[in-house]
């Protein structure tokens, strides 16, 4: 997995806890805009739109907010109109990211994105730079596994379909083809597991190490992305020591 995993690993659990929540909720919001007026108000038959609203719920978004972050994106309610594009850039050390923004202002979105990479040793990039180094996959987490070990959860992922299973900072996902992501999803909720979030992601085929400043470089810029509200999501190929990661942590007061 890439380093912003490990690192997303390490902050995101406490980050649902604190101050960020109101950011997270701007996050999904958008999301769930995008996803029913690209695809209509009904979860049943729009899949997108299903699984923004299945994550939205696991932070705790009231359904208040979520109804009415439908009706906006279908034209019930008036509201900001977001899009939605794609940028690559390179990072410290020649890393590469791939960033998903959501924004009703694209020209001032991305002056900052292009300030914020090269405040930390990196610039935009053209498209096709370095999407080639990276591939779709579904993904989804599972929760409340402390008592199961990898072996018996791996049996449990194969029969449901899924292609891969890693474990990080004792969090475990599931990897799949993005078509086959929904269907892996139910089949694990019938097996008993408790699912947490699940997206389409972007995997880098080969990672880059990076130590020392530019280690710190790379999660301070993870860190300014994370915190963006245009920024949906993001992947990179940089690889930090898990160990580095916590000094970092602690470093930054986190």
């Amino acid at each position: 997995m890439s380093g912003h995993s490990k690192w997303h690993n390490i902050q995101g659990r406490k980050s649902v806890q604190d101050a960020k929540r109101g950011k997270l909720f701007t996050k999904y919001t958008k999301g769930i805009i995008i996803a029913s007026k690209d695809g209509g108000g009904n979860t049943d038959t729009n899949a997108a739109l299903r699984t923004a609203v299945e994550n939205a719920k696991k932070i705790g978004m009231p359904l208040d907010n979520i109804k009415r972050a439908i009706m906006r994106g279908t034209g019930e309610l008036p509201g900001v109109s977001y899009e939605e594009y794609t940028y690559e850039a390179y990072g410290p050390a020649g890393t590469a990211f791939i960033v998903q923004i959501s924004t009703d202002n694209k020209n001032r979105t991305v002056a900052e994105l292009r300030k914020i990479f090269t405040n930390f040793g990196g610039s935009l990039a053209e498209n096709g730079s370095v999407s080639w180094n990276f591939e779709k996959k579904g993904q989804v987490q599972l929760e409340e596994t402390e008592n199961m070990n990898y072996d018996d959860l791996f049996i449990v992922v194969a029969d449901a379909g899924g292609e891969d299973l890693k474990e990080e900072e004792g969090i475990f996902t599931v990897y799949t083809e993005p078509q086959f992501l929904e269907e892996v999803k139910q089949k694990l909720e019938a097996s008993g597991l408790k699912l947490g979030e699940a997206n389409i992601v972007q995997v880098p085929k080969t990672l880059v190490k990076v130590t020392g400043e530019d280690a710190v470089r790379a999660v301070k810029l993870s860190d300014e992305l994370e915190n963006h509200d245009d920024v949906q999501d993001y992947y990179t190929n940089y690889d930090i020591d898990e160990e580095e990661l916590r000094t970092i942590a602690e470093k930054l007061g986190s």
